[in-house]
């Protein structure tokens, strides 16, 4: 139910349910945290998610939902995308509605094809996302687009998206994998501090002083690695740095 492959450094992570517009059911949400390990393991440095067919992600699998189970591995497999170390793209290409949205939060950056359509219908049906999707679409999109999506349950097509910072850049599944490859190409170890520090100041308030140190930490360790003198030697060899990320 869920492809996964690596190549050229990017790796895929693809919903492939299309008869059911890849709605999420318990084993699909199992899947993800098995596709995030086999992402990391075979050393890809960015990620791209998408869905089979017409649909990024219908929502959740309705004939499983409203189960305790159904809440662990649906938050398990969320969290397991959002905490991999390397850059992450959804190709969000239709329809990301409920959990479909939340997977797409769940990524760093969104591509939205113009048949893209978002949406938190919640309210509609009784249910709630956790304070961890709230949090991040707010971060995200803004409080305005928040509340229309908690409050309304409006829907947001690409254009509108783009225009509120819910989508990073419009596209179809090729421009995705253009800026994952790209991505790709940059120092690893930058983009894992730049990640990590961006998820602990972005949540408001002051993140706990372990966590700074832990991330100054990084930072002197981005300045000590080799990859920096390779940067420096590609400028004045007026070249493309080929970052190994040590």
């Amino acid at each position: 139910m869920i492809s996964v492959s690596t190549h050229d450094d990017v790796g895929l992570i693809e919903l492939n349910r299309p008869e059911r517009r890849n709605a999420l059911d318990i084993a699909t949400c199992r899947q993800l945290v098995d596709a995030a390990a086999e992402v990391r393991a075979a050393g890809a440095r960015a990620v791209v998610v998408a869905g089979n067919g017409p649909a990024f992600c219908s929502g959740a699998d309705f004939g499983e939902v409203y189960t305790d189970e159904f809440l662990d591995a649906l938050y398990a497999g969320l969290h397991a995308v959002a905490d991999l170390p390397m850059p992450t793209v959804a190709a969000v290409t239709g329809p990301a509605i409920g959990g479909g949205l939340q997977l797409a939060l769940a990524c760093d950056l969104r591509v939205a094809a113009p048949e893209a359509v978002f949406g938190l219908p919640t309210a509609r049906l009784g249910l709630a996302v956790d304070p961890w999707t709230i949090e991040r679409l707010v971060q995200i999109a803004g409080g305005g687009t928040a509340r229309s999506l908690l409050l309304a349950c409006a829907t947001v097509d690409a254009t509108t998206a783009h225009a509120r910072g819910l989508a990073d850049t419009l596209g179809d599944r090729d421009a995705a994998f253009a800026l994952a490859r790209d991505i790709a190409t940059m120092a690893p170890l930058t983009l894992a501090y730049n990640k990590r520090s961006v998820d602990a100041f972005g949540r408001g308030g002051h993140p706990d002083p372990a966590v700074v140190d832990g991330l100054t930490a990084e930072f002197r360790g981005c300045w000590a690695a080799e990859d920096i003198a390779e940067g420096r030697a590609a400028r004045i060899e007026k070249r493309t740095p080929v970052f190994r990320g040590r």
